[in-house]
């Protein structure tokens, strides 16, 4: 389902970033439904990922029951399987079920030195107050 294209800027190091918003899944435990908002960061290699086939791989876990933590990982894993980046970190920040928050951070790495890193701009959960 995920797609890689050429890279055209291979020889240079840069930062792609893409967020999901709206990314759900569901509780393996009770089958209800499980939000986050996601951020990918990734400086490519040889290979991009097509964003269309990221979306519907994303739009996938809608049905899917894992833990926060499987999800977060688990993408992270894919993305590092089918492009072979420089490096990659992704941010799933879990909107409260229960009470509780989870954040999940992933990364194949030290950030490379030569890369603009933003901050990935997702407070964290402050509820209310």
């Amino acid at each position: 389902m995920l797609e890689k294209v050429p890279n055209g800027q291979s020889d240079v190091n840069y930062l792609v970033r893409f967020v999901a918003p709206e990314f759900t899944s569901l509780c393996p435990m009770t089958g209800q439904p499980d939000f986050a908002h996601l951020v990918i960061d990734y400086v490519p290699d040889q290979f991009l990922v097509e964003s269309k086939s990221l979306k519907m791989f994303l739009t996938s876990f809608r049905n899917h029951g894992a833990f926060h933590e499987d999800c977060t990982v688990s993408i992270g894993k894919r993305l590092v399987e089918l492009l072979s980046p420089c490096w990659l970190r992704i941010g799933g920040y879990w909107y409260p079920r229960g009470g509780i928050p989870i954040d999940v951070f992933w990364q194949t790495g030290a950030p490379l030195k030569d890369v603009w890193l933003p901050d990935q701009g997702v407070p964290t959960y402050r509820g209310r107050g």
